[in-house]
C-alpha cells in the first residue's frame, strides 16, 4: 500500500475557544501549542498533532493528511496521482512548517482537498498529557482513526483511493464505501454525496485504549448538554462499541473502543445489511410542552 494512515486532520472553525475546551475536557486530547496564523494544535499521541484547528469560521473539513511511510513511498504516490490524472501542487515552506511535516503535497478530489506526506514531527522527550483522565488513544501505526467524507462524487472518490492511494475495500454496507490502508478495519468511509449547506466531513473517529474511557466521556457529554446524534452500540463491520455527538462545528464525532483488525492475507470482503448490531439508535427528539 502507498498510504500507511490516516495522519492529521484539519478543521476550519468559528469558535475555537469552544474548540479547545471541547477538544480537552470532553474528547481528552491534548493542546499541544499555536502557529502564528492562529493554528490550535491539538495532540493525541507522540506526534505534534493530529488535528489543526484554524479559526477562519468555515466550520468544516480544511484537508486530510494522508500518510506514506517514507521518501520512497511518498514518491510512489506521487506518481500514482499523476498516473490517475490527479495533478497536485507541492507544499510551500509555510505549510510544511505549519503541518509539522518534512515534505507534502496537496490536491483537490471530488470537492474532498487531501493532503499526501511524510515524516510527521514526533515529540518523544514530551510524554502525552491528556486533557482529562483517559487511558489514552489508540493509534501508532494504525493513525488518527477513520474519517466519513462527503464528496461531489462518490465514484470518484473511491476511484482516487483504491488507485491513487493504494486502499483496499473493507466491506460494504449500501456498497462499497468503506475502506482500510492498514490493520484498522477501516479509515476511510464514502458516507453522503454533497450538497449546499452539507459539510465535506461527515464524521470523524478516535478510538479509546478502554471501554471505560468511553462511558465516562457519553457521562460527560450528557452533563454538558452536547447533543448526541446517535446512542451506543455496536458497529457491524468493525465491531466498536460507540457513539456519535456533535463538535462545536456541527459535524460529527465518533468516540469508541474495541475495533477489530485486518489482516490482508485472510480478509475477505463481506457485506452486512445493517450499520449496526445493536444500538447507534438516534437520540429521541423530545416534544415540546
Amino acid at each position: 500500500m502507498s498510504v500507511s494512515q490516516l495522519g492529521y486532520l484539519g478543521f476550519g472553525v468559528s469558535d475555537l475557544d469552544a474548540w479547545e475546551t471541547y477538544a480537552t475536557e470532553v474528547l481528552g486530547m491534548e493542546v499541544s501549542g499555536r502557529a502564528d496564523d492562529g493554528t490550535l494544535y491539538l495532540r493525541m499521541d507522540e506526534n505534534h498533532q493530529r488535528i489543526s484547528l484554524h479559526p477562519n469560521g468555515h466550520d468544516d473539513l480544511a484537508y486530510v493528511g494522508w500518510q506514506t511511510r517514507n521518501r520512497k513511498e511518498f514518491e510512489k504516490t506521487k506518481a500514482k496521482l499523476l498516473e490517475g490524472g490527479v495533478e497536485y501542487e507541492h507544499a510551500s515552506d509555510e505549510e510544511l512548517e505549519n503541518r509539522h511535516v518534512m515534505d507534502m503535497v496537496k490536491f483537490t478530489g471530488s470537492g474532498i482537498r487531501m493532503e499526501v506526506f511524510y515524516g510527521p514531527h514526533v515529540l518523544l522527550e514530551e510524554p502525552f498529557r491528556a486533557g482529562r483522565g483517559i487511558s489514552g488513544f489508540k493509534t501508532g501505526d494504525l493513525g488518527l482513526g477513520h474519517l466519513g467524507l462527503n464528496p461531489d462524487d462518490g465514484n470518484e472518490l473511491r476511484r482516487i483511493l483504491l488507485d491513487c492511494l493504494g486502499f483496499e475495500v473493507s466491506d460494504s454496507i449500501g456498497g462499497e464505501r468503506f475502506f482500510h490502508c492498514n490493520a484498522r478495519e477501516h479509515t476511510a468511509v464514502i458516507a453522503r454525496t454533497f450538497t449546499p449547506g452539507r459539510t465535506r466531513i461527515d464524521h470523524f473517529m478516535v478510538e479509546l485504549n478502554s471501554i471505560n474511557d468511553v462511558g465516562l466521556c457519553l457521562d460527560i457529554v450528557e452533563d454538558r448538554g452536547i447533543e448526541l446524534t446517535s446512542r451506543l452500540g455496536r458497529h457491524t463491520n468493525d465491531h466498536m462499541i460507540s457513539f456519535y455527538m456533535k463538535t462545536p462545528s456541527g459535524f460529527g464525532v465518533e468516540y469508541g473502543w474495541g475495533g477489530r483488525l485486518v489482516d490482508d492475507s485472510t480478509w475477505q470482503v463481506n457485506r452486512y445489511d445493517t450499520a449496526s448490531m445493536w444500538g447507534h439508535r438516534p437520540t429521541p427528539k423530545i416534544p415540546p410542552r
